[in-house]
């Protein structure tokens, strides 16, 4: 059997990048290629390198992503069978890429700004890997970046049930709170198509799992018949 490209998107707090991390400890020989870490890099350093995320709103559309990524000396490290980020040889901090800020930063500017070149680059990494392992590619868009995905699926779960599980990750932050950040950035993806479904999609509800790894088995089940021949 041929190397999978397994391409996983979903609703914001579905839990697509754990379920990610469940898969390459579950499926030999997997690496996790996590795009939306990748651009939440380049917009995370673009703003702290002192851009005013205004700014980048208004001249999105000239921003060429793979440009400023290179301007910003961003690298892409495999370390445990998972993208890596470093800016300037310093691993870019995870909770840093995850925090409230950049995530509104990436859904605002999400679909918006030129990513044609770092698409390519991004064909090239997933091609590069796919020749020794199987690929897990998690991303906004993901058949824009990858179209021979073998797989494309779409995790979605209720909007309370979002809610709580963003809830446990931001415990400083109010409910309310978290349910108008959850809204409001389904609302900027949606606007761009990030949620459009294609004809090979699989949509996977996990609104009833009770953790990530029962979400996983619900993923398992979608892809064990190619998976166990």
């Amino acid at each position: 059997m041929s190397n999978l490209v397994i391409g996983i998107e979903g609703l914001v707090g579905a839990g697509k990048t754990s379920i990610c991390r469940e898969l390459i400890k579950r499926i030999p020989n997997t690496v996790f290629v996590n795009g939306g870490n990748i651009y939440r890099a380049i917009i995370a350093m673009k703003i702290k390198s002192g851009s005013n995320l205004n700014e980048l709103k208004e001249n999105s559309f000239n921003i060429d992503m793979k440009n400023i990524m290179d301007l910003l000396g961003i690298e892409i490290k495999i370390e445990n069978n998972e993208t890596i980020l470093y800016a300037n040889n310093q691993k870019i901090d995870e909770e840093y890429l995850q925090s409230k800020e950049i995530s509104m930063a990436v859904s605002t500017l999400g679909g918006r700004t030129n990513e044609n070149k770092l698409f390519e680059f991004a064909r090239t990494i997933i091609d590069d890997l796919s020749l020794k392992y199987n690929v897990i590619l998690s991303a906004r868009g993901v058949l824009n970046i990858y179209p021979k995905c073998d797989y494309h699926l779409f995790i979605t779960a209720s909007l309370d049930e979002r809610v709580k599980r963003k809830a446990s990750q931001y415990n400083s932050k109010t409910i309310e709170e978290i349910r108008e950040n959850i809204v409001k950035r389904d609302e900027l993806q949606k606007e761009v198509g990030y949620y459009d479904l294609n004809e090979i999609t699989k949509v996977i509800d996990v609104t009833d799992c009770k953790s990530i790894e029962e979400s996983t088995d619900m993923v398992m089940d979608v892809l064990g018949i190619t998976l166990n021949d």
